[in-house]
């Protein structure tokens, strides 16, 4: 996995924290200098946690599990929607429902009602739908499909829940941290770091610094979908070798007996010879 540089963080305005006035006293080993009222984050901490975030998202990817990405802020919806659909990770930008993870059976529920208007619009034979009813079905799809889009294709609770700015979406820790479920966070100075598994110090204003971090754990969550990939086709090519050695084991076997009942038979054929000379004296 590669490091980000810190050439890279500063162009992306990573570092520029909040004032002086809203910080939260817990961001204070994260915070490198003040100026001109404004904290300034330390990048060689952003960086030391970004990569051990990464790392945790890489495992949990590799290990066949799925990723939350949630980002309702405006500036912060179109890069983690991109980045969290490039590795097929299920994403929430428009509105967090109250209970999306503590009562997901009922978020299911209307996920497949969502997925049977789809049918019935896709489904031409039905003429018994007015034009008028047609519209609202297709009014209430856009709106649900808005909200639930991001996760119609999540089976079951998520195994971590990557957020960008923990203040904001603080329903949706909530309930992860209820759910004991692995919590990434994107925080800034006025958030409380402690209340996430994995904190990476940084400015979660601005949509570049949302960008490099969101696409770097995406990077990572890349990889580990990658190498899971590659260790099963290794698993299917181990288990199809051992299959060939029991298939020549076998066929070997197989000879061997064919071979020892030949000789088995020649024999036999002078025993039978013998009686036929005996036959012949009588």
């Amino acid at each position: 996995m590669s490091k980000i540089s810190h050439q890279d963080l500063l162009d992306a305005g990573v570092h520029y924290g909040h004032l002086r006035r809203k910080w939260n006293p817990k961001m204070l080993p994260y915070i490198f200098a003040e100026k001109k009222g404004v904290h300034v984050i330390d990048l060689n901490k952003t960086a030391e946690k970004l990569d051990e975030a990464a790392a945790a998202a890489k495992s949990i990817a590799k290990a066949g599990k799925k990723v939350l990405f949630v980002a309702t802020k405006k500036q912060a919806k179109e890069v983690v929607r991109e980045a969290a659909a490039r590795v097929n990770m299920p994403f929430v930008t428009d509105r967090w429902l109250g209970g999306m993870l503590t009562n997901f059976s009922t978020i299911r529920k209307s996920i497949k009602k969502m997925q049977s208007i789809d049918k019935m619009l896709a489904d031409t034979s039905l003429n018994s739908v007015t034009k008028k009813e047609k519209l609202v079905l297709s009014r209430e799809k856009e709106k649900m499909e808005r909200v639930l889009g991001g996760i119609a294709n999540l089976n079951r609770v998520p195994a971590a829940v990557f957020l960008i700015d923990i203040g904001h979406e603080h329903i949706a820790l909530k309930e992860a941290q209820r759910l004991n479920i692995n919590t990434f966070g994107l925080v800034d100075t006025n958030c409380d770091p402690t209340k996430v598994d994995f904190a990476i110090p940084g400015n979660d204003d601005a949509s570049k610094s949302i960008s490099v971090i969101t696409n770097f754990i995406a990077d990572a969550i890349a990889e580990g979908l990658a190498e899971r990939a590659t260790d099963v086709k290794d698993d299917e090519t181990e288990e199809e070798t051992a299959e060939r050695i029991r298939f020549d084991t076998d066929t070997e076997g197989g000879d061997a007996d064919r071979k020892k009942g030949a000789g088995a038979g020649r024999k036999r054929t002078p025993a039978g010879g013998g009686r036929g000379k005996t036959a012949t004296k009588k």
